[in-house]
């Protein structure tokens, strides 16, 4: 029974190192994502469908870790090179396509408003990712969640105040107010693309063991349908053409532009695989939670690299930023030490299944 006992305390550890890790890897992506996709726009860069289509262009990397984790499988049993069924494939290729627009929409905010006008926007995704993980995945809430969602959704919310002096200059009134519509847009809709892929991996698991290979082999199925998506936009749109003539009028200059290109595709990446491993991990509502704690950062750094004003305002949202993550984390130490403490962890509640239905006891790739 010790050891027993032991062993499960070791994996629940491991389960929570690994979280943290991808926990660091979303914030580099969602930091570093819209602070580049912004230097390309405010230096000369005019091509939204093009920077839609670089968020998930970088899936071609995802084919290094899953090589990694093929070559493992074969020293055991399982030498399979595909772990995916044709219908999680199906699945994962409709929330694929779903992406390839969120990503437009995003892109087409992020060229029409400043940051601290998107992280005001963006802070709605919380609510509407609480809400469908309600609705999807029956997603449970203590008090401590609700006290984390709230203040997350009112410190963000704050930042939009007294935005008036970052708009930027020569913006019409109309393409202001369509950025705005295109990001509540993008905002509602990746609310419901995060339970959407916690639901995909319930019912994955009911068919087959849900590793993280198989997660990731997910993730680049739906990256892969979502830049064929925005690629048939850039096709409409000939970008392609207009790619050369646009590096040349960079006014980075030519090789820098085609590195700000590269970089996007890159850092995006790290965004969705902090995202992927976050609800493998742990839930949807908890990677909402981690995006909405770094708002705050994207801020700061649009401060330290673009010059926006760091109104009091800020500072505010930052405090109850790092408040409702502390919040939210307290809630997740206490209902550990609860399941503890009920029927010595030999087998997991039916209500912590319901709570975390994407965590998989079996952690190898």
């Amino acid at each position: 029974m010790e050891i027993h006992t032991t062993t499960t305390t070791t994996t629940s550890a491991t389960k929570r190192t690994l979280l943290i890790i991808n926990c660091l890897i979303l914030a580099v992506g969602h930091c570093g994502g819209p602070m580049i996709m912004r230097l390309y726009f405010i230096r000369g860069g005019k091509r939204i469908w093009f920077t839609s289509w670089l968020e998930t262009g970088g899936w071609p990397i995802m084919l290094i870790p899953l090589l990694i984790a093929y070559t493992r499988r074969r020293s055991t049993t399982n030498t399979k090179l595909i772990l995916m069924t044709p219908r999680v494939f199906t699945a994962a290729a409709v929330i694929g396509i779903l992406t390839g627009l969120d990503d437009y929409l995003y892109a087409y905010g992020v060229a029409r408003l400043p940051v601290s006008t998107t992280a005001l926007i963006i802070a709605t995704q919380l609510a509407f990712t609480a809400g469908f993980a309600f609705i999807l995945v029956k997603q449970k809430f203590t008090a401590y969640t609700i006290n984390a969602v709230v203040l997350l959704t009112v410190g963000t919310v704050i930042l939009g105040l007294h935005t008036g002096g970052d708009r930027p200059k020569g913006e019409s009134n109309k393409e202001y107010a369509l950025g705005f519509t295109m990001m509540v847009a993008a905002a509602a809709l990746y609310g419901f693309i995060l339970p959407l892929v916690e639901l995909m991996y319930v019912k994955a698991r009911r068919r087959q063991d849900l590793t993280y290979a198989l997660v990731m082999e997910i993730q680049l199925v739906m990256c892969f349908f979502a830049t064929a998506f925005c690629t048939v936009g850039m096709l409409i749109n000939n970008d392609f053409q207009a790619i050369a003539r646009e590096a040349k009028a960079y006014e980075l200059g030519e090789t820098k532009y085609y590195l700000v290109v590269v970089l996007n595709a890159i850092i995006w990446q790290f965004f969705f695989l902090g995202i992927i491993g976050i609800i493998f991990y742990s839930s949807s509502l908890l990677s909402g939670i981690v995006i909405t704690v770094l708002l705050p950062v994207t801020e700061i750094l649009a401060v330290i690299f673009y010059n926006e004003k760091f109104q009091a305002e800020k500072g505010i949202a930052l405090f109850l930023s790092i408040w409702g993550f502390i919040s939210y984390f307290y809630s997740d130490i206490k209902r550990h030490d609860k399941k503890k403490k009920s029927i010595g962890d030999e087998h997991p509640s039916e209500t912590e299944l319901t709570q975390h239905p994407t965590v998989d006891n079996n952690i190898a790739v």
